[in-house]
């Protein structure tokens, strides 16, 4: 403003003759924003009640501008607006409902209540969502960071507003506001007695218009609420079934990401006390909308629960079928608490997931269960490329070990040996540097096993050099067997020792050196790879020795 005006909006805000009022309210209808804005600040330094209602009045048409610089100094229009929630003027009325919203004045809710509760008000519905709305500002302000710039502290008016609130709420029976109910519900803490003696108590005229709010509100602090019992130490049974019987998108989202977290041991406990949840009547449909963390804490939730485990192996059916990934994965691992045909069989359904982790779960649940095909299937799946899968299958078959194999060797059948030797091959990182301390031993008779562990294990090929050099052996009969072993490896020094071997003073090595040579000329176009790996379409049977029992397993 230039120094003139400046100068005059300063005498008419400070002169006491009342005729100023009029000057600056017509000041406010100018065209120049500088004057209008000077005549605004005026009247809210005059403390005029004319110009208090006048400018709430023409709220409505007031810009964002003009409605901050009120807010600048909210006290100054609280009477005017506070004569407007009794007016029969529908404009006016909303006018002071907006007013409050907008100046955020917390201390008007006293008389809101009052035009809520005034059955005569042609308008008390409109100011009973004003209720509501101003409490969900103020929870808003509660759930936000402290703005020290504000000096009202948010809990102290928080105090005063619930005081207000629950008188209103005693007087339920009177005026049947829901509006009010659900305004005491956004503040109120779980613990307040005013409310907790309503939800134990069925008979009393607001229980059913509570219970209804916190089963369907979408207010994020009715939410928070209803969760906030999954804490307590003794809650009210109703609210625990309002957790069970929600089965609104938004309330699960806020639910599963209170489970998502680490939860406390009283909330398990509640969870236990669940005994039916209303979402899973909607199968797929209501776990459809949630993302991978939500599905994740979905599965998890169910676990806790006390459902029915029939429903929950379905709605794990249904996870692993149609979830998302994440949440296929959880449900994966919740198949570990589940046994029998059916969850057997969903195992062995599910391991056609593309998911590599879903897989990696279930294959390391396949020999506890005592799936008859687990063993071909698990030699299958170490060759995978998937680093998660290969490292399930090494853990679910840990106990395949050279030591064990060497133990157990010569107590096996032909093909045993084979079945468990192919085995060992792929899961113990050990199993060569094994198989080549055998072959050196200076044992005769673990020589002699060595060399049949290699040809069992399809491992000629890795200990070449060894079974080349006991050609040689001192033994004929360890010679002979390397002669025999290095059918399996075609390459030029076997053939070459192979050819040496033809002048052994023993016939039987002789023999058996002749015949190996024979077969690698007739297998010369063969790829080494056809023995070190499992052959496609063979007719027989690979049996290997179980870990933990006397039976045998079959690997097809």
């Amino acid at each position: 403003m230039s120094g003139g005006l400046e100068t005059t909006v300063a005498v008419l805000a400070a002169t006491k003759n009342e005729a100023a009022v009029d000057v600056l309210i017509q000041a406010l209808h100018t065209g120049q924003r500088a004057i209008q804005e000077g005549a605004l600040r005026a009247l809210l330094k005059r403390r005029s009640h004319a110009a208090q209602e006048e400018l709430v009045r023409r709220w409505h048409t007031l810009s964002d501008r003009w409605k901050a610089i009120i807010a600048e100094r909210p006290g100054r229009v609280a009477p005017a607006v506070r004569g407007a929630m009794s007016s029969v003027d529908a404009q006016i009325c909303a006018n002071g409902c907006e007013a409050v919203l907008w100046l955020h004045e917390y201390d008007l809710m006293p008389a809101l209540l009052n035009a809520a509760e005034d059955k005569q008000h042609p308008y008390a519905g409109r100011i009973a969502a004003t209720v509501v709305t101003l409490a969900e500002l103020l929870y808003d302000e509660l759930a936000s960071p402290r703005d020290y710039r504000n000096r009202r502290d948010p809990q102290v008016v928080r105090q005063h507003v619930l005081a207000s609130l629950e008188r209103s709420v005693e007087r339920f029976n009177q005026h049947h506001r829901p509006e009010i109910l659900e305004a005491f519900l956004l503040l109120v803490n779980r613990d307040d007695l005013t409310l907790r003696n309503l939800l134990q108590n069925p008979y009393d005229a607001s229980y059913l218009a509570i219970v209804d709010l916190l089963t369907t509100s979408p207010r994020p602090g009715v939410m928070r609420l209803v969760l906030n019992y999954l804490d307590d130490p003794l809650p009210p049974l109703s609210a625990l079934n309002v957790v069970s019987h929600r089965h609104d998108v938004p309330f699960l989202r806020h639910l599963l990401r209170k489970l998502g977290s680490d939860i406390s041991a009283q909330a398990k406990d509640n969870l236990r006390r669940i005994e039916a949840i209303s979402w899973l009547q909607d199968g797929i449909a209501a776990l459809a909308a949630l993302n991978d963390a939500e599905q994740q804490a979905a599965v998890r939730f169910l676990l806790g629960s006390g459902v029915e485990r029939k429903a929950v192996f379905q709605t794990l059916r249904q996870i692993l079928r149609h979830g998302r990934p994440g949440g296929r994965r959880e449900a994966a691992l919740a198949l570990q608490a589940f046994r029998g045909t059916d969850a057997n069989e969903l195992v062995l359904e599910a391991l056609g997931d593309p998911d590599p982790q879903v897989q990696a779960q279930l294959l390391a649940q396949l020999r506890e269960r005592g799936v008859q095909e687990a063993l071909n299937i698990l030699l299958v799946a170490i060759d995978s490329p998937h680093a998660v899968i290969c490292d399930a299958v090494q853990k679910s078959l840990a106990d395949y070990t050279f030591s064990r194999y060497v133990q157990a060797f010569d107590k096996m059948e032909d093909k045993v040996r084979r079945g468990t030797g192919l085995l060992v091959k792929k899961i113990d990182a050990a199993a060569i540097g094994g198989l080549t301390h055998e072959l050196e031993s200076e044992s005769h008779g673990r020589r002699l096993r060595g060399l049949e562990m290699a040809i069992a294990m399809e491992a000629v090929g890795r200990v070449e050099p060894l079974v080349v050099w006991l050609l040689n052996d001192e033994d004929h009969i360890v010679r002979t067997l390397a002669a025999e072993a290095l059918v399996a490896n075609d390459s030029e020094a076997a053939r070459q020792a192979l050819q040496a071997a033809l002048h052994d003073p023993h016939v039987a090595v002789r023999d058996a050196a002749e015949n190996t040579l024979q077969q690698l000329a007739a297998l010369r176009d063969a790829t080494l790879d056809a023995f070190d790996s499992p052959r496609e379409n063979q007719d027989d049977e690979l049996c290997v020795l179980p870990a933990a029992s006397s039976d045998w397993e079959v690997i097809r």
